[in-house]
Parts: structure tokens; C-alpha cells; sequence
């Protein structure tokens, strides 16, 4: 399952250097599916700490980490709407990914010269998010005039509730309110899934500080975000992006004393990840052996069934159970085969909802 965060911001806010810090991850692509990189998409690992132990237990020929894809949009400028710097290219690239990871400069450097003379995140989001609203509202007028029309003549249930959508959606942006933070049917959202809606994508707010100001609370800018961001419950990843590029250009051994110094626990970059990963309602699932041990993302509340289509078709196509135990007990027992013994090893059906941190071995037929 290969899922994209798209990195957009003004010009000048850091955006290019935190994509060098993504790009820079010593990540071997041959062993994901989506094995060509295009030069704007950057492969990162989504940091897991059981996987070392998984693999410190069962010492396996390969070991695959899940991953996650971030492209470097072209920065945005005022009325890119209107064609304005790669326009309309620019919106269609965001269209594409899952998740909008918004770069927000909150520092001051005289030597980086702000788009509009002076550093203001909240008048950066607000162009931004202007500009993702302006681009939804000009689909949904295009399509309301022939739904409309086409609705009140047949009266189909299907047009009827897709004009209904359109309009609930087309207020809420003439109100200035993203499309994620209205409470649509699943029938109205399965409709909307096709327009690819710039403001229903889940965002988070990425703070780029100075690294005088890692591991404090007092940046003004950064305040400033949070109250914004919480109006939509959106989340806020606060870091330095010149630091992060620093610290990708490490080995492990180096980065962690670097980290260290700088008194963090863990970097922003795996932070973002992380929220990242969350927002999408994403979870893993491990498969495990002598031969490989593999980390699989999955949609929470994704079944057995087609969470074993993740790894082949034909695993769900031919599905007849999955065995299962959890992380959890295989640390606490030391072995399969001791959970086992202990009783906590499961055999589960199609409709059985995947957890995070099932290990599975699926049994199918083709």
C-alpha cells in the first residue's frame, strides 16, 4: 500500500531543505513496490521500534521496514488558482497524494527573504488554504451545472444526493471552512471520492523553528499555529528543517549523540512520520520468518481478507484464514511456539478486523 504525504508551502519557508532531509534517508528502494523514484518523491521508513526486535528474534535474510512516500510540491504562490507561478500543475500535484504536510515558517533569518517582507504564519496558511478552497469551489460550480440540471429532470437518487453534497460542500467553503471538518454520509463521501477535494485531504502543520528554539514552547510564531490548527483539529509538528537535513547525513551511531545534544528524544522528521501515519488511520501488521521479516500498512478497520491482498491478490482472492498472534504476547512468551502452548495463538476468519501489531501467516488457495 504505497501512501503519499505532499510537502507544500510559500517559497522560502524551508520546504526544500526538509524534502533533502527525507531524501537524504539511506532507504534501499529496490525492496518496496513503487521501486521507481521520481526525482520529486522521497521514500522514508515509518519508525517502528518493534521491528528491531522482531528481527533481533528471528536474525531473517531480508527485512523490510514499511515506508512511506513524501513529493516536494513547487511552492505556491498568491492566486496560484488563477494560473498564477505552475498554477494549475501545482494544485493537480496535490490532488495526487493522501495526506498535506503545509510548511509554515516560524523563524526569523535576515538572510532569507520572506515572499511578503515579513514572517507571518497565520497569513501564509490563510494564502495557502485560500488558494486549495478556491480551486475546490471552481469543481464543484463546473459540476453543479450539469448535475443540477440533470438531477431535477430524472430525479435519480444517486444525482439528487450528489447535488445535495455539492452544495453542502460549496457553502462551507464560501464560509471559509476546509471540507475536512464537515460531517458527510458515506454515501456523500463515496461520491466525493472521485473530485480528489484539496481541503477534505487531512493536514498537518508543520512549524519550521530555528534550532535555537528545538525543545522549547516559548516560539511565539509556533502559538500562534497551534491555536490556528486546533480550530480544525489538525495537528502541529514542530522542527527544524535545517537540523533534520543535518542529521539525515549521519549514521545511526551519530545521529542519536547529535540528538543528544540538541536534548531531543527523537527526531521531527520521525515525528512528522508518525503524525502522518496517524491522520490516515493507518496501522501495521508484521509477516515473519528465517527468510523475512516484513512490516505492512494497512487502513484501520481494513478485514483479513483484504489486508492479505496487501501483499498478493491472490492471497485475497484464495483467502481461507489467517493465523494470528500478537506482538505483544510473542514478546512477552519469547517464541511462536510458546504462544502456542499458552493458548494465545488464533486462527481468524475474512471478517476478522486486522490490529495493529498482528503477526500473520495467511492460509489461501488458488
Amino acid at each position: 500500500m504505497s501512501l503519499t504525504a505532499g510537502i507544500v508551502g510559500l517559497p522560502n519557508v524551508g520546504k526544500s531543505t526538509l524534502f533533502n532531509a527525507i531524501t537524504n534517508q539511506k532507504i534501499l528502494a529496490e525492496n518496496y513496490p513503487f521501486a521507481t523514484i521520481e526525482p520529486n518523491v522521497g521514500i522514508v521508513t515509518v519508525p517502528d521500534e518493534r521491528m528491531d526486535r522482531l528481527k533481533d528474534m528471528y536474525e531473517p535474510e531480508r527485512f523490510i521496514p514499511t515506508a512511506y512516500e513524501f513529493t516536494d510540491i513547487a511552492g505556491l504562490v498568491k492566486g496560484a488558482s488563477l494560473g498564477e507561478g505552475l498554477g494549475n500543475k501545482f494544485l493537480s500535484h496535490i490532488r495526487e497524494v493522501d495526506a498535506i504536510v503545509e510548511v509554515v515558517r516560524c523563524f526569523e533569518d535576515g538572510k532569507i527573504i520572506h515572499v511578503d517582507g515579513n514572517v507571518d504564519p497565520i497569513r501564509d496558511i490563510e494564502t495557502i488554504n485560500l488558494e486549495l478552497a478556491i480551486s475546490d469551489l471552481e469543481i464543484i460550480n463546473n459540476r453543479l451545472e450539469r448535475v443540477a440540471k440533470k438531477a431535477r429532470t430524472t430525479k435519480d437518487k444517486d444525482d439528487l444526493l450528489e447535488v445535495s453534497a455539492l452544495e453542502k460542500s460549496k457553502k462551507a467553503l464560501e464560509e471559509n471552512i476546509p471540507l475536512r471538518q464537515l460531517d458527510y454520509s458515506e454515501e456523500e463521501r463515496k461520491l466525493l471520492k472521485s473530485y480528489s477535494f484539496l481541503t477534505l485531504k487531512p493536514i498537518i502543520y508543520l512549524a519550521n523553528i530555528s534550532e535555537s528554539e528545538l525543545g522549547s514552547e516559548d516560539n511565539e510564531y509556533v502559538k500562534k499555529v497551534k491555536e490556528y490548527a486546533s480550530r480544525e483539529n489538525a495537528k502541529v509538528v514542530s522542527l527544524c528543517a535545517k537540523v533534520e537535513e543535518e542529521l539525515s547525513e549521519l549514521d545511526e551511531e551519530d545521529k542519536k549523540e547529535m540528538l543528544e545534544g540538541l536534548g531531543l528524544d527523537n527526531s521531527g522528521l520521525n515525528k512528522l512520520i508518525t503524525a502522518t501515519y496517524d491522520i490516515l488511520g493507518l496501522a501495521t501488521y508484521f509477516t515473519v520468518g528465517k527468510d523475512e521479516v516484513r512490516a505492512w500498512t494497512f487502513r484501520k478497520g481494513m478485514n483479513a481478507k483484504q489486508c492479505a491482498g496487501i501483499i498478493h491478490t491472490d492471497f485475497e482472492k484464495g483467502f481461507i484464514r489467517a493465523e494470528v498472534i500478537s506482538y505483544t504476547d510473542l514478546i512477552e512468551q519469547g517464541s511462536e511456539l510458546k504462544v502456542k502452548e499458552a493458548g494465545k495463538a488464533r486462527l481468524e476468519g475474512k471478517d476478522y478486523l486486522m490490529q495493529d501489531g498482528d503477526i500473520c501467516h495467511f492460509r489461501f488457495n488458488v
